[in-house]
């Protein structure tokens, strides 16, 4: 390791979670090409979560077990 490398990491441990996190996404799309998420599809995600969590909260949410769905799962791919 370099020692900008062991610099920069041991910088990066002293970050919150949060924000180690969010470096090690940045970082690790930056390897594939992909970008981090823009702030847009973070809000839109957090708001498609809030959703389905309210479905499931209020009983309108259409639930199936797990058990169901590994069955499926495994009779549509025999």
């Amino acid at each position: 390791m370099t020692m900008l490398v062991e610099e920069l990491s041991q910088q990066a441990r002293t970050l919150s979670t949060h924000d180690r996190a969010r470096l090690a996404e940045d970082l690790l799309a930056s390897l594939d090409g992909t970008s981090a998420p823009e702030p847009d599809t973070e809000a839109a995600w957090t708001l498609e979560i809030q959703r389905r969590l309210d479905e499931v909260n209020n009983g309108t949410a259409k639930l199936v077990a797990a058990e169901d769905v590994y069955a499926e799962t495994r009779r549509l791919y025999r």
